[in-house]
């Protein structure tokens, strides 16, 4: 690894963290190995840790397929939910884990959607490759059915949000079957103190508490040109919703270890102007209290990202953000991005899913990593991580080389 920034005294800080390295070996002095928990921990808190943490995205397809059971029975009935099937893949892989949000703490009282209060889901096609459930809302002498449908698939995670007629099916279901055996698991504190029982050391559990996109499909960003007032007043009770959230979380007896703002592709559907009116004043507001409080913040979004870290490192208080995804998915140069917003964010990522860690072979999962360590990981501040989620068959080979590669050649 290359030398870093200036330290506090102006002498360059990869050079004094090797000197005092080699001081302490040549003392007889033991250098101590962390958890993953402690690893993290440091990272967020400024501090330099024993190696280059690693985090590869496993969020949900890796995950789900080594539970050996079709996707829906994680998705649909809770059989594992996710989040266990995600800490199950942490402790089989045994990776740092920086848990971004994956188990759902919501409060009962806290909608994050009024409009979506006592929303029922009903199958309304099966077959052996796919179950399609419809929304309804029972608050009639007959079920009202949602123009929404979501799709369960035996091998891949869901597509939620349909609209009928793109799967060519009526508004009025012709055939009906309850979901039932849904699993029940803890809610709001209970589930929060659960999770993080069952990360133990293996890492740090975030749990969402913002936003950064309120547009989310083509027909909403018609919808804003054509008039912007419902998004804002979508923003205003976002903004308030959050910040009561914040609170209820921090007055818990387990308190997260970090908050999620972040939201997938928060550039593809949103410009950076529409992302600076809808969701940077939330991003804001609640890292400034996080700040305050001592939580670290982090930010998910994949696709074209840089100028959400620049904005995110400017004006904001937010701790991490990811996954910096390289071209043609995102527009992310690591080395760039550290030497401009290194001393300001913790930057996480970034290679290639599909040409890497994919289609790759173990040396080139190796080399990548290699590089990504080289551009990002001089004077502490990086995780090592992919761009955005490894998909389903990557090979096992390939996460275990990223791993091994942050523990010996990122050892500080």
């Amino acid at each position: 690894m290359n030398e870093g920034p200036p330290g506090p005294d102006g002498t360059k800080q990869r050079q004094w963290l090797w000197t005092t390295k080699k001081a302490a070996e040549a003392s007889g002095e033991r250098v101590t190995a962390l958890t993953s928990r402690e690893r993290l921990a440091a990272v967020l808190e400024g501090r330099i840790p024993d190696h280059v943490p690693v985090s590869p995205d496993t969020s949900n397809m890796i995950p789900a397929a080594r539970t050996g059971k079709p996707f829906w029975d994680i998705y649909l009935y809770q059989d594992p939910p996710i989040w266990l099937a995600y800490l199950d893949c942490v402790k089989y892989f045994g990776f740092d884990s920086l848990m971004d949000g994956y188990a759902n703490v919501e409060f009962s009282d806290l909608p994050v959607n009024p409009h979506g209060q006592g929303i029922k889901e009903a199958i309304v096609r099966r077959s052996k490759d796919r179950i399609v459930t419809q929304s309804f809302v029972d608050d009639g002498p007959v079920p009202r059915y949602l123009d929404c449908f979501h799709v369960y698939y035996r091998d891949n995670p869901p597509t939620k949000g349909l609209r009928g007629r793109l799967l060519e099916l009526p508004l009025q279901p012709d055939d009906v079957e309850a979901v039932s055996g849904v699993r029940q698991w803890p809610r709001e504190a209970a589930l929060l103190e659960l999770v993080q029982q069952e990360m133990g050391d293996h890492g740090l559990v975030g749990i969402r508490c913002g936003t950064t996109k309120l547009v989310n499909t083509e027909e909403e960003i018609y919808a804003y040109y054509d008039d912007p007032k419902p998004f804002l007043e979508r923003r205003d009770y976002l903004l308030d919703h959050y910040v009561r959230k914040f609170h209820r979380l921090m007055g818990l007896p387990c308190r997260p270890d970090f908050l999620c703002l972040g939201s997938s592709g928060t550039l593809i559907h949103q410009t950076p102007a529409m992302y600076r009116q809808l969701a940077l004043p939330i991003v804001q507001e609640i890292s400034a209290l996080a700040k305050r409080a001592g939580i670290p913040t982090h930010i998910h979004s994949c696709g074209p990202e840089t100028a959400l870290v620049e904005m995110t490192a400017e004006e904001t208080d937010v701790t991490v953000i990811d996954p910096l995804e390289i071209p043609p998915m995102g527009d992310c140069d690591l080395r760039s991005l550290k030497r401009r917003f290194g001393s300001k964010l913790v930057l996480k990522g970034n290679l290639h899913t599909t040409d890497v860690m994919l289609r790759g072979s173990v040396q080139d999962v190796q080399d990548a990593a290699k590089r990504a360590i080289d551009d990002g990981a001089d004077g502490g501040g990086f995780i090592l991580s992919t761009g955005d989620q490894c998909g389903r068959d990557t090979p096992e080979e390939n996460i275990f080389a990223l791993i091994e590669t942050a523990k010996t050649y990122g050892r500080y």
